[in-house]
């Protein structure tokens, strides 16, 4: 596709809506919002007939036009020219109007979100490592080829060990380096204050909380306890944090001829003693709160606790607070090897591509049909907006009770069975190879995917396609009768 139908694209967008009608524009990773000052005078079916639109809506103050991921980036960059600045793609990446004190909230929460999705590659290919290590190294399979775990040579399971252990131990150093970055540090100031609070030379944090290694923490003053902080998610980010804001004045305020070298020792002495001292004791008591509220809640009888955050999840992702999940789910992995949270939220994706699927097989509207498929598929490979945005939403109450009622189902089910993946990134047709470690994990999964997907699709189908998609239209039925 070349760059000048991305540019007639964004210029016709742009004059169907009124030059004079925008306010400001703006985008995320799937479409473009602009601040209007008439949505009425907006002719929505003008832009929802263009080859590239996917749909459009009116959410929080802003007109969305979704163009779906690459491409909006694309069409952006044609309308906006060379104009655009870091504070212009920061407010995009907020989402919502930051005039507001929601729009604050979510720009945050985006924020946040940001140093994660960062370190989600390593995350990914980490729990498809763990996966192929329960597949190499099942009795049942080593069986099959006649030998067993012991016949297994040390070296090759040192190399599966790097590969499986590496980024968790290491994470706080990964998390560091990411929140540094994100608030405006040196990255490798991050990762070097990250590297120290996992240093060899402090008791290991998993070998303090065994209580059969007889390793005791560190007493610092008497009353500090001082451990390596392995698998504390919460204590890196904060000291990332602290880390960036107090480089950025530093150098503000350093000669220029010392900057190279004090600007590094501060940062780093006053960072790496203050995450040991005060803020690692402290953060590592919330950190396991939280670990201990979510865990408990989805661990709640008859399944209550999988379907109210299946529940809420889909509800989150229309806020966009649905990237707070990701720190919880990182603090998850890091304490306890597995995520079942975002096992239960994945049954949203099912639920949501099925409604899209539905509503396109019996609307006798053929942009609706092409939309809703679009956005069934686009689901399906795991960017929702399209779906959710462009025909959930759109269609009222009943299609979005369907899909709510549908991922809730689905999530009490998973939680009710013990279903838990060993890593997060992957979405809907991708997700069950964050099972693969387990036989028994990967089939359930999969068969309540889709069971979900099947429920979804049949509730949609018999009580939540809007009746004016069920009507044939008039240039239709013209044509029928010639």
């Amino acid at each position: 596709m070349s760059a000048d139908q991305y540019k007639q694209t964004g210029d016709r967008i742009i004059e169907i809506i009124g030059e004079d009608n925008i306010e400001s524009v703006t985008h995320c990773a799937t479409r473009l919002r602009f601040n209007v000052k008439d949505k009425e005078s907006i002719d929505q079916e003008a832009i929802e007939d263009m080859e590239l639109v996917k749909g459009v809506f009116y959410y929080s103050g802003q007109f969305q036009v979704i163009l779906g991921t690459g491409v909006v980036n694309k069409v952006y960059k044609a309308i906006a020219g060379d104009t655009d600045n870091d504070e212009r793609n920061q407010e995009s990446q907020g989402g919502q109007n930051q005039n507001t004190g929601k729009g604050k909230i979510q720009q945050g929460v985006r924020t946040l979100a940001d140093v994660f999705i960062a370190i989600i590659p390593g995350i990914v290919a980490t729990g498809l490592f763990l996966g192929l290590q329960g597949v190499i190294l099942n009795e049942t399979v080593l069986g099959f080829f006649g030998t067993s775990p012991d016949a297994i040579p040390e070296s090759i399971l040192t190399l599966i060990t790097v590969l499986t252990d590496t980024v968790f131990a290491f994470l706080p150093a990964l998390i560091c380096w990411s929140a540094n970055k994100k608030f405006g540090g040196t990255p490798i100031i991050g990762f070097v204050i990250g590297l120290m609070l996992v240093s060899p030379a402090l008791p290991n944090a998993y070998d303090v909380a065994d209580a059969t290694s007889n390793v005791e923490p560190m007493m610092a003053f008497g009353f500090i306890p001082i451990v390596g902080y392995q698998g504390s998610v919460l204590t890196a980010l904060v000291v990332g944090f602290v880390a960036a804001k107090v480089e950025v004045k530093l150098r503000a305020k350093m000669p220029d001829s010392l900057d190279l070298m004090f600007t590094p020792f501060f940062v780093i002495i006053i960072s790496v003693l203050g995450g040991l001292l005060v803020l690692g004791p402290a953060l590592r008591i919330v950190e396991s709160g939280l670990v201990y509220v979510v865990t408990g809640l989805i661990d709640v009888p008859l399944g209550i606790g999988g379907f109210i955050i299946g529940l809420i999840y889909p509800l989150a992702v229309m806020t966009g607070m649905h990237h707070l999940f990701i720190m919880i789910e990182t603090s998850l992995l890091a304490s306890t090897g597995f995520n079942p949270l975002i096992t239960i939220c994945a049954m949203y994706g099912f639920a949501n591509a099925a409604v899209c699927f539905a509503i396109s097989r019996r609307s006798k509207k053929k942009n609706i049909k092409v939309m809703g498929n679009s956005a069934g598929v686009t689901q399906l490979l795991g960017v929702s907006e399209p779906a959710l945005f462009g025909i959930t939403i759109r269609y009222g109450t009943r299609p979005l009770t369907v899909m709510l009622l549908s991922s809730a189902l689905g999530g009490m089910v998973l939680s009710m069975l013990g279903v838990q993946a060993n890593a997060y990134g992957l979405a809907v047709i991708l997700s069950p190879l964050m099972y693969i470690y387990s036989g028994y994990h990967f089939i359930t999964y999969i068969i309540v995917g889709i069971v979900t997907f099947i429920v979804a699709y049949i509730l949609t189908t018999l009580f939540a396609v809007p009746k004016e998609l069920l009507n044939v239209p008039d240039e239709n039925k013209d044509t029928q009768s010639a």
